[in-house]
């Protein structure tokens, strides 16, 4: 079967298998750009801040695979949007290349609550920032350590340190506000919204007591107050005082009181 070969000199098989093997190699190299799509070539398009159901309708229209490489929160942009490309825009690249895209997380994920008790408010503040989360509101109460974090609270309810929460929450602090429990005036509420007086007590250290509401007052963020107690003068037109801590009973109406009425 082999005669062919084996009655033809040395010198000659060597020749006949040196040519073969550079016809084949030249076949290789000639499939080898129609492989690799040698020579082909594309831009890439811009697809930061693009959401992801646009991007993958544009790269499937243009012939690139695309493949989510990792997800971040950016609390500032929508869900699912690109925050990063790779390779970036207007670079030119082969044919079908994959592009990795980063994109913004739909839920933000969970960090740990620090402890904030005893700082200042200034070093809470960056204590929350570097932890990704934020201020909130904030809040007074007596005592003489001014603007040292007393509380933490998260959805109204104290936090403990430690506690698993959504990054970018808003913490709120209670904060001392250095007077203690030295008497201070009874303020003056009448004509005030309800929402106004709450922001003055809130920072006075003081709260309500007794919220009576007159007919036809449904919702106290509508409502004005037309009595308290204590008042803020007595009978002898002192005024008189009260310790932060203390409540003051209110009585809300649906009119704002005319103040030249008050006596």
């Amino acid at each position: 079967m082999f005669d062919f070969i084996t009655k033809k000199p040395l010198w000659a098989n060597l020749v006949a298998g040196v040519v073969v093997s550079i016809l084949l190699f030249g076949l290789f190299l000639l499939s080898l750009g129609w492989l690799t799509d040698h020579g082909k070539a594309a831009t890439v398009p811009s697809l930061t801040g693009k959401s992801l159901e646009e991007v993958k309708n544009l790269l499937d229209s243009t012939g690139f695979d695309w493949e989510v490489q990792d997800s971040v929160y950016v609390d500032t942009i929508p869900p699912l949007q690109i925050v990063k490309q790779f390779p970036d825009a207007d670079e030119v690249v082969k044919a079908n290349r994959t592009i990795f895209l980063i994109v913004r997380s739909v839920e933000p994920p969970l960090v740990e609550m620090p402890n904030l008790i005893g700082y200042s408010f200034r070093n809470a503040e960056v204590v929350l920032r570097t932890m990704d989360l934020r201020v909130g509101d904030t809040l007074f109460r007596p005592d003489f350590a001014r603007n040292a974090v007393l509380e933490q609270r998260w959805n109204g309810q104290q936090i403990i340190p430690g506690t698993k929460i959504l990054k970018g929450s808003g913490i709120t602090l209670v904060l001392g506000d250095g007077i203690g429990d030295q008497p201070i005036p009874v303020p003056g509420l009448i004509g005030m919204s309800f929402l106004e007086a709450k922001a003055l007590l809130d920072s006075t250290g003081l709260s309500f007591g007794a919220i009576v509401l007159e007919s036809g007052v449904q919702d106290t963020a509508t409502a004005w107050i037309y009595k308290q107690s204590p008042q803020t003068l007595n009978e002898d037109k002192i005024v008189q005082t009260i310790r932060p801590g203390q409540l003051i009973d209110i009585w809300l109406q649906l009119a704002r009181p005319r103040m030249d009425s008050i006596r």
